[in-house]
């Protein structure tokens, strides 16, 4: 069962002329009129769609005067465009390009390890030893205790919140009491 369908002209309706009907249409789809005409000749205009949208392009180009059919359109999936041979061979081809590339890289690093130097290349081995060879200072007492603080600023905090509380709780209770 075809999903997409393909507008298609049959032939444009009486008294359009075939110029104007280029040019309105061209004009209404804003694209060129070179477009428009290879749709005249039978060329199509519009991608395959599903039913309605290909329905709305029809009656687009009744409303301009030109006559259309929408055609049943199933595309092909990419193995049934080719033979399995053909097909065969592009997958080899496309192996054939992965295999030599990686064997490109390959190379190209192994001359890229011949270009440095020796000392180069093992010391970086021998940079992340060193930080575990580094015996810890341990002469200092690693846990230290806190300074004690004064608990004033905390009492104050407190007692603020405490009044405010309360201020709001009587203006709640009697709020004819408070007029501002």
């Amino acid at each position: 069962m075809a999903d997409n369908f393909r507008v298609i002209f049959v032939e444009l309706a009486q008294g359009v002329d075939s110029k104007t009907a280029c040019v309105n249409l061209a004009t209404k789809l804003k694209t060129s009129e070179e477009k428009v005409a290879l749709f005249l000749k039978g060329k199509p205009l519009f991608a395959p769609s599903n039913k309605d949208k290909a329905l709305k392009q029809a009656k687009l180009l009744a409303s301009l005067g030109i006559k259309s059919k929408l055609q049943a359109s199933t595309s092909p999936t990419p193995s049934q465009q080719m033979p399995s041979s053909q097909r065969d061979e592009r997958i080899f081809d496309a192996l054939d390009y992965i295999t030599s590339s990686l064997i490109r890289l390959e190379e190209k690093l192994e001359e890229l390890e011949q270009r440095l130097p020796e000392a180069q290349l093992k010391a970086p081995d021998e940079s992340t030893d060193e930080w575990q060879d580094d015996d810890l200072m341990l002469d200092e007492e690693l846990i230290t205790t806190p300074a004690k603080r004064s608990n004033l600023f905390l009492y104050i905090l407190i007692a603020t919140v405490v009044i405010l509380l309360i201020l709001l709780a009587v203006y709640l209770g009697f709020p004819n009491l408070f007029s501002f």
